[in-house]
């Protein structure tokens, strides 16, 4: 119950129902915030308990500074949690541990129960091994579940052992697209209240959901099970930057050009740890397909959130994917009722403004290894040629070309290395591939699958290239993987599933694949013929995601596209083409297709759309979404409140996390002699240090596998693999694109092991291990944005796992640097205008850190005194944002503070 200081509860009638709200207007200066604080000024009044959340809490953001630096903590509950199964199930593993925890220390283990509605998709296990076919589907499905009987096993558990907990099982959609066709409610009603639907996700691009007007961002797992556990979100009230958006889109140009321009602009301007919000006429000219779309990309220009407000536009979006009629009356009465209903007029109260007229858009892709780095369509050959250079001169410290004089690459006119390689197919047929061939295109992830006038663009582009006489380039691995069965439904309706399948964009699956790094192999000839020749090749996706080592573990460059463009990329074969004014092919006449003669009208596509999409297809679609096909529910599964763990698993292990613990906290104590693991450059991501993609089978993850009985087909992913720490100990740091710079010579999970004579070079797992038996704590070096990308708990713990006591970096995204506190490492920030190099750190060095220990006196300090013992000394900033975070490091984490909680409560 609120304790209601503010009088602010009050009745709202929308038909025949009564529904308790608490109003905003009973806050003084409510009417001036931004739509975003205006739901976290809600959130504080319905959950004020007069000790975490207090009347001066919701007094500081009613009189919230629009220009002030963030200083007020407050304590945010989301209304529910959504989760992706590879972030997922180490959620689950670690209630499934808490339960035998709380055991352990005589408490209640039903305790450990989801107190607010926490759903997981099943949508990152799938990979397209298979493609080109009509049978693709199947069989990654049978793939799917033969890799992933044990975790499925252990899900189906949880979705029985566990009260308010929901399963939607594998084939049926991406999380994110799930979530804006059917979970997300917009206005929550819950116990006779309504209030704005709000969330965390352990899935970085949870923001999609922003533009259906639902206020929630990504967390890391450790997160996320806080808040399943009715932790509150601890977090200061942001700097909110007002992104006002005016005219219309272009003839040509697609919602995929807009978020590359958007992210462009919004990662120059900086806006890491902010909410970003949408205003201005041209909001309202902005189809919701196209807000959910640049609500996704909030992680790439770094945001928290990236919201619209509700509209008419929210309504029928809301009303065609099959919510109830009362729910869209809720929705329009509630968001008019608390001054939530947008006003294409108004200007908020912003601590930022930038501005878009949505006609200078142009056509776009972003690459070749960062979704920021926005290249226009018509320049993007002459880049290419540009950029290929740094993945095809690679010199040794000798400064020696590192290829063989023989293999020295050619140049061709355009000024783009080349280095033609002739390949046979498995049918005798002979081509040639080159630096820049395109051998990945696919139309894959939430960003853009959610969005039928991109997908109806790139199916009508494959429909006028087949009546043209073109398909794919054989070396091009082509792949359809839409984000809700949805998607096929309207193709099959419209016709034009014929013309994806003539060009190869056969259905491999509903699933994120390509753009987490589940791409399957390539062709065994075409892989071979880039790996012996060192090709720098390339991948064309509609994805949000396009890091080094990410797509496929063959492809070197990654580009981000529209999805009309990666068919139109598949086709032309190569980035070395200028598809806006290259031939794309040749037509049966002889004649030479440009991407003009197939790229289809504006009035064609939303022809389509106007005419293949109704709402019957969401009612069928979700009807039963949470039960699952007869595969699934065959599994067998354990019974009881605590899980059955299995010795011989290899899935699914009970993590370390809670051994030896007491009840009473252990104090914090100065780290001293520490060595450094990795000593590391600007913008390592998460997955630079997170397991992701394929475990080689000479690494130590994959000699583990091969120890325990795992046959090397059977390896599956990293991510699969995530309910096993000891898996992903193993291949935390080993990104085959990490450079760790204290092996210099190396890439991948390399670094020294100073525990040895001269400090050979060895795997970062194994000299780990020789510095944990020895008693030695760890620390890592880092540059700017380190910890960017997807929210991934494993790049936290796996760095705690393998005894990293300390991160020093120049800057941190906001997601890791949480997560690192949640695991109990401590956050550090070399001073302003200072980083290793500028100190003169080698690596080499050997480290203490004093000052910590205020942590003990309930203060948390601003700076701690770092000494080396080659004599270096400076004072590191404590990244320790906010009192929250303090009480979570001085418990060893936040899951040993939550358990502590719930067994004391």
């Amino acid at each position: 119950m609120s304790a209601n200081s503010f009088d602010a509860r009050s009745t709202l009638r929308v038909g025949d129902e009564s529904y308790e709200i608490f109003k905003l207007d009973k806050v003084e200066g409510s009417a001036r915030l931004p739509y975003s604080l205006k739901v976290l000024l809600e959130n504080l009044l319905r959950t004020e308990d007069g000790a975490n959340i207090t009347a001066d809490h919701i007094r500081a953001l009613g009189s919230w500074d629009s220009q002030a630096q963030p200083t007020q903590e407050i304590q945010f509950t989301p209304a529910r949690v959504i989760m992706q199964d590879f972030t997922g199930v180490p959620c689950v593993v670690d209630l499934a541990t808490m339960r035998e925890a709380v055991k352990e220390l005589g408490g209640d283990p039903a305790k450990i129960n989801p107190l607010a509605p926490a759903e997981l998709v099943i949508d990152h296990s799938v990979i397209a091994d298979k493609f080109g076919t009509a049978e693709a589907f199947g069989q990654n499905v049978e793939l799917e579940y033969g890799r992933n009987k044990e975790r499925y096993q252990f899900l189906r558990w949880g979705q029985t052992a566990f009260d308010e907990f929901k399963v939607v099982p594998p084939g049926t959609g991406i999380v994110h697209q799930v979530n804006i066709e059917h979970l997300a409610r917009t206005v929550m009603v819950r116990n006779g209240q309504a209030y704005p639907d709000t969330l965390v996700g352990t899935d970085s691009h949870t923001t999609m959901v922003n533009g259906l007007g639902v206020l929630g961002w990504g967390v890391g797992g450790i997160e996320a099970e806080a808040a399943m556990l009715g932790q509150p979100v601890s977090m200061l009230i942001p700097r909110v930057v007002g992104f006002k958006l005016t005219g219309e889109l272009p003839a040509g140009t697609t919602a995929t050009d807009l978020v590359l321009t958007i992210t462009e602009m919004l990662r120059k301007h900086g806006v890491v740890g902010k909410f970003v919000e949408f205003y201005g006429e041209g909001v309202a000219a902005t189809s919701l397909a196209n807000r959910a779309t640049i609500g996704n990309m909030s992680p790439e220009f770094g945001s928290t959130a990236a919201i619209f407000p509700i509209d008419g536009e929210t309504l029928k979006y809301l009303k065609l994917t099959g919510r109830s009629e009362q729910q869209v009356a809720l929705v329009e009465a509630y968001a008019k009722e608390q001054g939530l209903w947008l006003d294409p007029k108004a200007e908020p109260d912003f601590s930022e403004k930038l501005e878009l007229d949505l006609s200078t858009v142009v056509p776009s892709i972003a690459g070749p290894k960062r979704p920021q780095d926005r290249i226009v369509l018509a320049n993007a050959a002459e880049q290419f040629a540009q950029d290929v250079r740094n993945y095809v001169d690679d010199v040794d410290e000798a400064g020696k070309e590192s290829f063989p004089a023989s293999d020295a690459p050619a140049i061709a006119p355009n000024g783009a290395p080349s280095k033609p390689v002739t390949v046979t197919a498995p049918d005798g047929s002979t081509y040639e591939i080159d630096h820049g061939a395109v051998t990945v295109a696919a139309i894959t992830s939430c960003t853009n699958t959610s969005n039928p006038y991109v997908m109806v663009a790139a199916a009508l582009v494959a429909k006028k290239a087949v009546e043209k006489g073109l398909t794919r380039k054989p070396w091009v691995k082509t792949t359809l993987a839409p984000g809700s069965k949805v998607v096929t439904d309207y193709f099959d309706k419209a016709g034009l599933t014929p013309y994806l399948d003539k060009v190869g964009f056969n259905l491999v699956g509903y699933g994120c694949t390509t753009c987490i790094g589940n791409s399957g192999p390539l062709p065994e000839e075409v892989s071979k013929a880039v790996n012996d020749h060192d090709l720098a090749v390339t991948s064309v996706l509609s994805g949000n995601r396009n890091f080094e080592g990410r797509i496929n573990p063959d492809v070197k460059m990654n580009y981000l596209a529209s999805p009309p463009l990666v068919v139109a990329y598949a086709l032309a074969g190569s980035m070395k083409v200028d598809i806006t004014k290259d031939a794309l092919g040749i037509d049966q006449d002889g004649n030479p297709v440009y991407l003009k003669d197939i790229w289809p009208s504006e009035a064609e596509v939303n022809d389509v759309v106007a005419n293949a999409i109704g709402e019957d297809m969401f009612n069928k679609s979700y009807q039963d979404v949470f039960a699952g096909d007869a595969q699934w529910q065959a599994l067998p599964i354990p019974t009881g409140n605590t899980f059955e763990w299995d010795p011989q698993s290899t899935y699914v292990r009970k993590p370390p996390y809670f051994e030896g613990m007491t009840m009473e906290t252990t104090p914090v104590t100065d780290i001293t002699g520490a060595r450094v693991l990795a000593k590391l450059g600007d913008s390592v991501t998460t997955d630079h240090i997170s397991p992701a993609g394929a475990i080689k089978a000479d690494t130590p993850a994959g000699k583990y596998l091969t120890e325990h009985g795992v046959e090397r087909r059977d390896f599956n992913s990293y991510g699969s693999r995530r309910g096993n720490h000891e898996v992903m100990i193993r291949g935390t740091f080993a990104n085959i694109r990490l450079r760790n710079q204290i092996a210099p010579g190396t890439e991948g999970g390399y670094t020294r092991d100073f525990t040895q004579a001269d400090g050979p070079v060895s795997f970062i797992y194994d000299a780990s291990r020789n510095y944990i038996e020895q008693g030695i704590p760890l620390v890592v070096l880092a540059g700017k944005e380190y910890g960017s990308g997807s929210s991934r708990d494993w790049a936290a713990k796996g760095t705690a796992l393998l005894g990293v006591k300390a991160v020093i970096a120049e800057s941190y995204e906001r997601i890791h640097r949480s997560n690192l506190i949640g695991m109990g490492v401590l956050p550090l920030q070399f001073p302003e205008g200072a980083s290793a190099a500028s100190l003169g750190l080698t690596g080499e060095e050997t480290f203490s850190f004093t000052g910590v220990t205020e942590l003990n006196e309930g203060r948390t300090p601003r700076t701690v005194k770092v000494t080396t013992d080659t004599g270096v000394e400076f004072d590191a900033v404590v990244r320790i944002d906010t009192p929250g975070e303090a009480d979570y490091y001085r418990n060893g984490g936040i899951m040993q503070y939550v358990l502590r909680n719930l067994i004391r409560g």
